[in-house]
């Protein structure tokens, strides 16, 4: 914050199918489990600000960028909400909020690594996973981090 980056909090309550296999090969015909989320006003405040003075949201986690992408006005902004959401993001998809991603690495196929290679490219995050694997890298929840530019 010292630097005049704002923190602004997105509760999700995580729920198991977000790690549950996707066993459809038209990824159209899946279903996502609902979890529970929270935006408050000032997050809202806090990421339209943003966003009007063109600056960029960085969004911490998948689970975060469900949440934000569940919660979009039609301009293209925030907006405060709380409810459940089933969003499931994968390729092609077009972001309105998150304009850079925080993120661990996935288990294979999961709907997470979904998300992560729609706002990546999958074969940008093949490359980093490759690398990843290379170097001893530690995956899943409590493993290391890619910052998605």
């Amino acid at each position: 914050e010292k630097k005049g980056i704002r923190i602004a909090p997105v509760t999700l309550h995580l729920g198991l199918g977000s790690f549950r296999a996707v066993e459809v090969e038209d990824l159209s015909k899946h279903k996502m489990d609902s979890e529970y989320y929270e935006i408050t006003q000032a997050t809202v405040d806090i990421v339209n600000r943003t966003i009007d003075n063109r600056g960029k949201v960085f969004v911490a986690g998948t689970s975060t960028t469900r949440a934000v992408e569940s919660s979009v006005t039609t301009t293209g902004h925030l907006k405060a909400n709380k409810g459940w959401t089933d969003k499931f993001i994968f390729p092609p998809y077009d972001f309105k909020i998150a304009d850079h991603l925080i993120t661990n690495f996935h288990m294979p196929e999961s709907t997470l690594l979904m998300l992560a290679s729609a706002f990546a490219g999958r074969d940008f995050m093949m490359r980093a996973y490759k690398k990843a694997i290379k170097e001893r890298w530690r995956f899943y929840s409590y493993g290391d981090a890619i910052l998605v530019l």
